[in-house]
């Protein structure tokens, strides 16, 4: 698998009045094609900050961020940004939703409104594509908030605690759900959670932070013995205690 993104010494401080406030240091980590990484740490470490760099929305103040070999300011690479809240406005349907981000970039075409139509079905929301918003249960609004995202066909799918919003129950299912179509459409992903079951079910390797100022304690590869590796039955099997327990001493060793 080719090598999609590169961060070397990432360095981040916000600045106010009252003076900086370090939040990331040397941050350094590669992702190859297709990989998810889940990135999990204290609250306020700076897991939102890193994904806010990593889209463009920050700039670093030290080091650099290579995707597909170019700069990220060279990089002509589609990122998607899945947030905590859906963001799906109310006064358009579930389809209208979908295609918004095609219309603010001027990429709504015959192909792409095609590419809408049959995410919409493979993902179960063909019958919802008239409806709003409000029709919809929270994981059935999530999922049509990712089927936006790949419709713009992103190569790197930033997720900042996606389904945080939702009850236990449905968080689950969805995880389970946007986990597999984000596995099916082979997209590189980058998932930011406080939920260490979560981080543990869905991805590659985890990479554990430190508190404010982060930087990285660990990284945790994730190998499952699954006939059928899906994030519900990584939850089942024997290897997940073991490593829920290994991220959860790494978070509690104090310095």
């Amino acid at each position: 698998m080719e090598q999609i993104l590169e961060l070397k010494h990432i360095h981040f401080a916000y600045h106010n009045m009252d003076g900086e406030t370090p939040a990331l240091t040397d941050i350094s980590f590669a992702m190859k094609e297709g990989e998810f990484v889940a990135i999990v740490g204290p609250s306020g470490c700076g897991k939102s900050t890193l994904l806010s760099i990593i889209a463009g929305l920050l700039e670093p103040e030290k080091g650099l961020i290579r995707i597909n070999g170019k700069f990220l300011r060279e990089s002509t690479t589609n990122i998607g940004y899945m947030l905590q809240h859906d963001q799906l406005f109310e006064w358009r349907t579930i389809y209208n939703n979908v295609i918004l981000g095609l219309e603010v970039q001027h990429m709504l075409t015959a192909r792409t409104r095609e590419k809408a139509h049959e995410l919409l079905d493979t993902y179960g929301l063909k019958q919802f594509k008239n409806a709003k918003p409000s029709e919809l249960s929270g994981g059935m609004r999530q999922r049509a908030a990712l089927v936006r995202t790949l419709v713009l066909e992103p190569e790197v799918l930033l997720l900042d605690e996606p389904f945080s919003a939702l009850d236990y129950q449905t968080r689950l299912t969805v995880g389970d759900d946007i986990g597999q179509i984000i596995r099916r459409e082979k997209k590189t992903a980058i998932l930011v959670t406080h939920d260490l079951s979560e981080a543990v079910s869905l991805a590659d390797r985890v990479i554990i932070l430190t508190k404010r100022p982060a930087t990285i304690q660990q990284t945790l590869p994730l190998i499952f013995d699954l006939e059928q590796d899906t994030p519900l039955n990584r939850r089942n099997a024997p290897e997940f205690k073991t490593y829920f327990n290994l991220i959860w001493k790494e978070l509690n060793t104090d310095d």
